[in-house]
């Protein structure tokens, strides 16, 4: 762990428009203040997935004005969990951090329908790493 009390997360996929946004926003939002959350991209898009906002939004938690940043070595160093999708070789490695692969589906190209499991799915995992830490998912 970093020598921060409050641990660090980091979620990275290729774009940083559907997954990372949505675990960054849930970690946020559950884990209140008690978790510095990050999310990058090896390749990220222009804007978020506009079927994620709206999923999201379902679930109370507006993202609309998060932006898709690219994946540096920096984020990377400062986060005690790096927590990948998908993001394969293009995510470094650094020694003495905790890495996690979540396989999860690609929401890129899909609507609404198709992203509220992913959603759920990322949410369920969400607080099964806020116990792993010790936290208490905010109301």
């Amino acid at each position: 762990m970093s020598t921060s009390a409050i641990p660090s997360v980091l979620f990275v996929c290729v774009h940083n428009a559907g997954r990372s946004q949505m675990a960054a926003a849930f970690l946020t939002h559950l884990g209140d203040d008690r978790v510095q959350v990050r999310s990058a991209g090896s390749a990220p898009a222009d804007t978020v997935n506009p079927a994620v906002v709206e999923a999201m939004l379902e679930a109370g938690i507006d993202i609309s004005a998060e932006t898709p940043k690219v994946l540096t070595t920096e984020a990377v160093q400062s986060s005690d969990v790096v927590i990948t999708m998908g993001c394969g070789d293009a995510c470094p490695y650094f020694p003495g951090k905790r890495y996690l692969d979540w396989q999860l589906n690609d929401p890129a190209g899909q609507g609404v329908e198709a992203v509220r499991p992913i959603r759920d799915e990322i949410e369920r995992r969400i607080r099964g790493l806020l116990a792993e830490l010790g936290i208490e998912p905010a109301a």
